[in-house]
């Protein structure tokens, strides 16, 4: 793809945070690569230390300074944020007049989490999904594509990350049509349009060209599952259509399904090749992103490493072991969510229990940790299912 012209706020200060951040290898690894990711940590650091006076606040309850990162392992040292607090906080560390994106995370209702991109941060993260496509082999020019979006049919100016997210998708094959599954409803919600999914992929089975589907998992679940509920005949969609989903079953666990049994799923009744059937993990406070190997695994792509830790004393776990996903990267500058604590159980295991051939770590999520009341863009959109 044609490379992105912009630069890091401040090149001088961020020297090492603008080298970690044009390697375009999403998977890289080794000792060079991990003496680069500290010394941008360590830029970070002291970028928002700078910057934003409530990660000042927070560096000197800790008597954490820049300085202490010399290692990869000194990552984890990093003072975190937790996600839930940009749910009820706007901070940042850039002026609102530098502010490029503005994106938040829920759908139709919920405590919505805001995040302010410069135009660095905001570029850089599309920059890093692009050659994750790239890597997988999905930027195809020249294939023109049918898409079917599990997301929300959106009006201008809407700030839905999962949205905007989906709709990014769609550059890398142009689009012959276009079809979005949570329409709005004209009284400022959306309705799940089941029987314009089905529509859509029987008349894309008989267009012939490649299908590729975007968005919650969820919603793609409930479309198979009427599918067999009417007795409609499985589909033979185009052997390079692509299905990438994003957003989880937040919400609706009583509803969900196994991954493995989705996928399964999707390959009988659409036709589709398992390889060509992938998850995604992200949020729209930490939007690196995570994509699923060929082998179904969520390895850390290189402009950013994965700790976990204990659920009740927040010691970092080694390998195996279950614990709260701790999220560092060194590339937004635009607010202090280079070291972010999520809400979300996992288990980290080395690159090579992964059969891929990645090198570089992998974690497998487990869920959400307790029960809350907030909800994300999975849990709003996850309701009009009941509806």
């Amino acid at each position: 793809m044609k490379e992105a012209s912009f630069a890091v706020p401040d090149p001088s200060a961020l020297a090492a945070v603008a080298g970690l951040c044009v390697i375009p290898a999403p998977y890289a690894a080794g000792p060079e690569v991990d003496a680069l990711f500290a010394r941008a940590m360590s830029e970070i650091v002291r970028w928002h230390g700078e910057r934003s006076p409530f990660y000042r606040n927070v560096l000197a309850a800790r008597g954490f300074k820049p300085e202490h990162v010399r290692t990869v392992e000194d990552c984890a040292r990093v003072p975190f944020v937790l996600a839930s607090f940009f749910k009820t906080h706007e901070v940042l560390s850039i002026p609102r007049k530098s502010v490029f994106g503005h994106f938040t995370s829920s759908g139709t209702s919920g405590q919505k989490s805001q995040m302010f991109y410069d135009e660095w941060s905001l570029r850089s993260g599309q920059r890093m999904l692009d050659w994750i496509a790239e890597h997988n082999g999905w930027v195809e020019p020249k294939s023109k594509v049918n898409y079917l979006l599990y997301s929300y049919e959106t009006e201008a100016g809407s700030k839905l990350g999962t949205a905007y997210t989906d709709n990014y998708l769609c550059r890398y094959a142009p689009a012959k049509s276009v079809f979005t599954a949570l329409r709005r409803d004209g009284a400022g919600g959306h309705e799940f349009d089941v029987f314009g999914c089905l529509e859509t992929l029987e008349r894309y089975e008989r267009d012939g060209l490649p299908v590729r589907i975007f968005g919650f998992p969820a919603f793609l679940s409930f479309t198979l599952e009427r599918m067999r509920a009417l007795g409609r005949r499985n589909l033979k969609l185009h052997k390079k259509s692509l299905v990438f989903l994003g957003g989880g079953w937040k919400g609706h666990a009583d509803r969900a399904i196994p991954k493995g049994e989705l996928y399964e799923q999707a390959a009988r009744q659409l036709g589709l090749l398992d390889s060509r059937v992938r998850d995604g993990f992200g949020s729209v406070e930490h939007p690196i992103p995570y994509v699923e190997c060929s082998a179904h695994r969520f390895h850390v792509p290189v402009w950013s490493r994965v700790f976990i830790r204990d659920a009740r004393t927040l010691e970092v776990l080694g390998f195996g072991r279950p614990g709260l996903l701790h999220f560092v990267s060194p590339y937004i500058t635009s607010a202090p969510a280079h070291s972010v604590l999520m809400g979300d159980l996992a288990t980290l295991f080395p690159g090579n229990k992964c059969s891929c051939g990645i090198r570089t770590p992998f974690f497998v999520v487990h869920g959400r940790a307790g029960t809350s009341k907030n909800k994300s863009c999975a849990i709003a959109a996850a309701e009009l299912l009941a509806r």
